[in-house]
């Protein structure tokens, strides 16, 4: 339960001397050291030139455009950014490894502006409601086929915002039919004109999919609240792949999400607005929750996606190509300071929390292990893949408030574990005030999906809490 009270807790420190146990080849890092983020910068350019925020949408990451950092330069929460995509934008700047802007106006390719396609890996077009000029789908196309990613968020037929005659539906699949560069079904798809009213669809088995599988979790299944799917034709392009299937459907028929490629570029297709949608934004419009819902896993679907479409994750997807042997900098973790809430991490009840008893490092959320005060086993935990080639750290800020008064015995413990390596374990007597940064090298996992997970075990009596977060599982 988020927000849990742990009333026996006592929040005073002792300073109890040092009982660190630690194998390996594990580093030690002090409170003044940063944590590590990726030399590549992957650069994000969100639409907002064609009515997304028409109606009762409000399809951006905030409200300061073109830069979201003008609202807030270091988020930790996505209400830090105002939109009902900030949860998507504000979980990549908190990686370290994105950059992102919004465009307002009509997008270009080759030009000076500094919205202009060419300053961009990816573009993403969350439910477009007005039809693209000609020379915006041809900027469009040409970045895709000389090596851009295109992430096209579609929603129901008859989703007309603005009331000019044109859906997401139509307008995207103009733009793949009605180009100047290719209009013979250049990614091997078209959108389907169906109202879906609910579902949630489900992600096929495919452990080596980057898209599925990658650094921000796993999917499986996403969300359809009046949304559509995608007839995918392979007879036109080979590598089209349906990923996420409505239920009943498989092969050419009802992908909810679909990827491709075109040219050096690649492609994504989601059939709803409604699972990148917050639950937060501006004031009038009413959204609905389904970066979070319960029942879905579309955070790690968009973030793993805009991965692949930026090139920031190894692998490929749609058959097309991907990365070689040769290792993409990148930050691993699904939501890291948990600031997403009880999302991509597996823990005990109450171990995800805001509760203000303890205080976040950053942002309103960290992971609280034990602080009960009686005999109590708290566990967190995180598969993930380590790309072969790479050279990899896990690092976490760690904070231990104890009621324990012993100088000599760890009644309380902490172990940390990266697969079957125990990194490092903590007791009660490694007790002190704020957090401490502690970093290990695991690069001996690459090429392994391996799960770090934090056990903490308390005695039968006096608290110990043991507090972690703003991880991090950096590869370079």
């Amino acid at each position: 339960m988020l927000g849990s009270s742990r009333s026996r807790h006592r929040l005073t420190t002792a300073l109890a001397g040092f009982g660190l146990l630690v194998t390996g080849a594990a580093l030690q890092v002090g409170t003044a050291a940063a944590p590590a983020h990726a030399a590549t910068t992957y650069r994000v350019l969100f639409d907002d030139g064609h009515a997304e925020e028409a109606g009762n949408a409000d399809w951006i990451i905030s409200t300061s455009k073109p830069d979201p950092l003008a609202q807030d330069s270091s988020p930790s929460s996505e209400t830090d950014w105002t939109g009902a995509l900030s949860s998507w934008g504000v979980a990549l700047q908190k990686t370290g490894s994105y950059s992102m802007k919004t465009a307002t106006s009509a997008l270009t390719y080759g030009g000076s502006s500094t919205t202009d396609l060419s300053n961009f890996d990816a573009l993403v077009l969350p439910e477009p409601n007005t039809l693209f000029t000609t020379a915006e789908k041809t900027a469009i196309m040409n970045f895709v086929k000389a090596g851009g990613g295109l992430f096209m968020v579609s929603d129901h037929t008859g989703a007309d915002r603005n009331n000019d005659g044109e859906d997401a539906v139509e307008i995207l699949n103009d733009l793949m039919t009605n180009n100047s560069v290719d209009s013979t079904d250049p990614f091997g798809f078209s959108i389907d004109s169906l109202d879906i009213s609910s579902g949630y669809p489900a992600a096929i088995s495919d452990s080596s999919d980057p898209v599925l599988n990658g650094s921000f979790g796993t999917v499986t299944k996403s969300l359809i609240a009046d949304g559509t799917t995608a007839t995918l034709k392979p007879s036109d392009n080979s590598a089209v792949k349906g990923l996420v299937y409505r239920s009943g459907y498989s092969g050419n028929t009802g992908a909810f999400f679909a990827t491709s490629t075109f040219g050096s570029g690649r492609v994504a297709f989601w059939g709803d607005s409604s699972p990148i949608d917050d639950g937060t934004g501006q004031s009038g419009n009413t959204l609905y929750d389904g970066w979070n819902d319960s029942g879905a896993t579309n955070a790690a679907l968009a973030l793993n996606a805009t991965a692949w479409l930026t090139g920031a994750s190894s692998g490929s997807s749609g058959g097309g190509g991907g990365g070689g042997g040769t290792c993409t900098s990148a930050q691993l973790l699904g939501n890291p300071g948990f600031e997403s809430g009880n999302t991509t991490w597996t823990a005990s009840s109450g171990v995800i929390t805001s509760s203000s008893s303890e205080a976040a490092r950053t942002g309103s959320y960290k992971a609280w292990l034990d602080g009960y005060g009686s005999a109590h086993t708290d566990t967190l935990s995180q598969s993930v893949t380590i790309p072969s080639g790479c050279s990899a750290t896990l690092s976490f800020y760690l904070h231990i408030d104890t009621a324990e008064t012993t100088t000599s015995t760890a009644y309380d413990k902490l172990t940390v574990t990266a697969g079957s390596t125990t990194l490092a374990t903590y007791s009660n007597l490694n007790a002190a005030s704020g957090y401490v940064l502690k970093s290990f090298d695991v690069s001996s996992l690459a090429g392994t999906t391996a799960t770090i997970k934090f056990t903490g075990v308390e005695g039968s009596t006096l608290q110990t809490s043991f507090v972690v977060d703003d991880t991090a599982l950096n590869v370079s």
